[in-house]
This record gives structure tokens, sequence and C-alpha cells, in this order.
């Protein structure tokens, strides 16, 4: 039973990153290095982030919300943002489109958080003898979270990529992405300072995930209209 439960948490957790892959062109036109690299300036990424995060901020007393903690966890965050960049722009890819290349950045981007947040939990937690909804939540968290990384790959695909696009979308565009940016410190404000249960944080991440993409997909289709 335990071992069932394992499988079932890790499918849900890892499952559509690879359905997502082969159910998609991305297969078709090859793009696994892409994605590979993208997992590759993620884990770099995270490394330069736990560095900065044991520089700046200290141990905290308790558990509540400290605004001042959550604002530098914010602007380290956007290191995330930086590595997007790199991962988009200064790799080098195979020749594929825009629109392919984004999705592969964003799907190995994603594959690598989760891998690095969420296998080990998954390995010591989910083969416990005692049922838990905590690692169920885990995977739904862990799809919402693709479904945002590949929004925001998107919206850096515009932002850095698309050369030629609508002025009145700038600010937009911008402040999707910066929201995206910054979903880390909403959902820890939900937790801390509203002191919400897991259930209603994941719902919400959820929720914005798909809202999110909506806008980034609707953005990216009108970029993609003459001028």
């Amino acid at each position: 039973m335990t071992l069932f439960h394992f499988v079932n948490c890790a499918l849900l957790t890892f499952g559509p990153h690879v359905v997502y892959y082969s159910a998609t062109p991305l297969s078709e036109y090859d793009t696994l290095g892409t994605s590979i690299k993208a997992a590759v300036v993620y884990l770099l990424t995270a490394l330069i982030k736990l560095v900065c995060l044991a520089t700046f901020l200290k141990v905290p007393e308790n558990e509540g919300f400290d605004p001042y903690q959550e604002v530098m966890k914010v602007l380290i965050g956007l290191v995330d943002v930086a590595g997007l960049y790199f991962a988009l722009t200064q790799l080098t890819h195979r020749n594929i489109s825009q629109n392919h290349k984004f999705q592969a950045v964003g799907l190995g981007w994603a594959f690598a958080d989760s891998v690095l947040h969420r296998l080990a939990p998954l390995w010591i937690g989910a083969r416990g003898l005692e049922f838990t909804w905590e690692f169920i939540f885990q995977g739904l968290e862990a799809n919402a979270n693709l479904v945002m990384t590949l929004s925001l790959a998107a919206l850096g695909s515009l932002m850095w990529l698309r050369k030629n696009k609508p002025r009145t979308l700038i600010p937009i565009i911008y402040a999707c992405a910066f929201l995206l940016a910054t979903m880390p410190s909403i959902t820890s404000y939900l937790r801390k300072a509203l002191e919400w249960q897991t259930r209603e944080v994941v719902g919400f991440e959820i929720f914005s995930s798909l809202v999110m993409a909506f806008f980034s997909w609707q953005l990216f289709s009108a970029c993609q209209r003459p001028l």
C-alpha cells in the first residue's frame, strides 16, 4: 500500500511534465536538449538564490509573516527571472520557433524545480505507513507550478525575444510577469499572515495558474498578429 501511494504521488507530481512533452510538438522537434539546458540553468540559479538567502535573511524566530523578510525574498526571487532570461536568450538552441523555445525552457525549468523541492520529501514521506493528503496536494502544487512557469516563460519570450509587439500590451506583459515572479511570496502571505490551510493555498495556486495561463495565452496570441 505504501509503495502504491508513493507511485501515485510521484506520477501526479512528475507525470504531467512527461505527458506535456510527449503530447505537444516538443517531442517532434526534439527539444529535449533545450529542456535539459534550462534545467541546468535552474539548478545554478537555485544555488545562487540559496547563497543570497543565507547571506541576507536571518533565521526567523517564529512562523509569522515578516514583511521585511518577504520583500527580500521577492528581490532574491527575481534571480529566477534573470535565469529565465539567460535560458531564453543566451543558450544555444536548435532551429526551433519562439513558440517551442519558451515551452521547452519552461518545461525543463519546472521539472528541475519539482525534482529539487519535491522528490526527497516524496521518497521519505510518501512511503510511510500512514496515508496523508500532504503529498497529493504537493503533486497538485507541482502541476500549478508547471503552468505558472510556462506562463512566465511565455511572457519572458515576449519581453526579450519579440521585438515588434503592440505598445499598449507592454505594461500588461510586464505586470503579469512581475505577478508570476512574486507568487511564492503571495502564497507565503496566505499561509503565514492569513493562516490558510494547505488545501486552500493549493486551490488558490491552481486557480491563479489557470488565470495567468489564460492571460499569457491571450497576450502571446495578440503579439503574434501583424501590426
